[in-house]
């Protein structure tokens, strides 16, 4: 048995336009000045109060507070408006259905919320692939393993039978932490370098490479 995690932002999914406009448009309406999307781009994989905070270090709780609000309802409004664009990564569809027929559980742990995860997995017709969804809802931020913890235990594995695979060293530094083997992709939002120091295993430099390092994660070992 083996169970493959994956983060969702940045690693089944491109998140990223609608995470800088909707943290932008939050700190407008809380009439404070926007982060930079690089700064944003940063920092998505973090759960939102753990985010906003490293983007604003000096807010009051107060406005901490009131940012966190505003860019939950400006995103919330956007996916009722059918603006959320969200697409999946090009092969990530059909790598996720091979790995189930193949006999993989799937989980997610993301900073997303249980109503963000459910909409954009059910929006790809995915969602019936997951054993288990761990979201920022029910646990703390990334690097905190709580998430990658409840994975296990809902799917029954150990951790050498699972592995991480994320974009951020967030999701890196969470699996390291518990011994979970970690695969890093290379086109979410850090670098490979910095995987690498977060502790990844390995590097997919696209979907066909993850594919080929799940394949050999499968095989028995001598």
């Amino acid at each position: 048995m083996k169970l493959a995690v994956f983060d969702c932002d940045g690693t089944l999914v491109d998140g990223q336009a609608d995470v800088c406009w909707a943290m932008e448009r939050a700190f407008e309406r809380a009439c404070l000045p926007a982060p930079a999307a690089s700064a944003v781009r940063r920092i998505i994989g973090l759960s939102l109060p753990v985010a906003i905070r490293q983007l604003a270090p000096d807010l009051s709780e107060q406005d901490a507070s009131r940012v966190t609000e505003f860019y939950k309802s400006s995103f919330r409004a956007r996916r009722e408006e059918g603006l959320l664009g969200e697409p999946l990564y090009d092969g990530i569809a059909e790598l996720l259905a091979n790995l189930h027929v193949q006999g993989w559980q799937l989980a997610v742990a993301t900073g997303k919320s249980d109503r963000g995860l459910a909409a954009c997995l059910a929006a790809h017709g995915i969602d019936h692939l997951f054993t288990s969804l761990q979201t920022a809802d029910r646990h703390p931020s990334k690097p905190h393993p709580a998430m990658l913890e409840a994975a296990l235990a809902e799917a029954g594995a150990e951790p050498h039978q699972a592995v991480m695979i994320g974009d951020t060293t967030f999701d890196m530094l969470m699996a390291r932490s518990i011994g979970v083997p970690a695969i890093g992709v290379a086109w979410g939002y850090h670098n490979a370098s910095e995987l690498r120091g977060g502790g990844a295993r390995a590097i997919a430099d696209t979907v066909a490479d993850l594919a080929a390092l799940l394949a050999a994660f499968q095989e028995p070992q001598p």
